[in-house]
């Protein structure tokens, strides 16, 4: 019993990522996630990649890869965002491409280039199982949620339009106080 309770215990102080999807691409296993779960929308994160070598055991870590990967992550079907990920300092074979996720909601992982002499392009989807999706600030957010932005910028366009209008309603205010004085001026000066 007590053997069993050190087992996950062990796990969740050895580093291991649980929100994190492995797999393995030849001789490789890669562990891709957010480098910081969860992922929350708004807040500075990287998407990641940990590359290990299991040829050997214990399996070592792969270094030098940051000139020969790209990291591609999408979102909604937007164009991806792509770039040479950064090594991460202190821990061999952890590379990531720094992002701030602007939307809550699903994003793919691609991950393009060369493992030293392994041609990779393997892609990761966000879900269970699988890596976290985004979350929503709101999540995190006490005692007062505040709107994302978003939202903010939705109400600001609504505020816009009102202002809009009202300007226009000024204009013609505007115009009626300086053409009706004179109106009635030459109504007058015809009497």
């Amino acid at each position: 019993m007590a053997l069993a309770l050190l087992i996950p215990f062990s796990l969740g102080l050895s580093g291991t990522a649980l929100a994190h999807e492995r797999r393995t691409v030849g001789p490789y296993q890669l562990v891709v996630g957010w480098l910081a779960e969860p992922a929350f929308q708004g807040q500075s994160n990287a998407a990641s990649v940990r590359v290990s070598d299991t040829r050997v055991t214990p399996a070592k870590p792969v270094e030098g890869l940051e000139g020969t990967l790209t990291i591609e992550i999408r979102s909604g079907g937007l164009a991806p965002r792509s770039g040479a990920p950064r090594a991460v300092f202190g821990q061999p074979g952890l590379y990531a491409l720094d992002v701030i996720p602007t939307a809550a909601g699903a994003y793919s992982f691609r991950i393009v280039g060369r493992i030293e002499t392994l041609d990779v392009a393997e892609t990761f989807e966000s879900g269970p199982g699988r890596f976290d999706e985004v979350k929503e600030q709101t999540a995190l957010q006490y005692p007062v949620e505040v709107p994302a932005g978003e939202d903010l910028a939705g109400r600001l366009e609504g505020l816009e339009r009102g202002l809009g209008s009202a300007r226009a309603l000024a204009i013609v205010a505007l115009a009626l106080a300086i053409v009706m004085p004179i109106a009635l001026w030459r109504v007058r000066a015809r009497r």
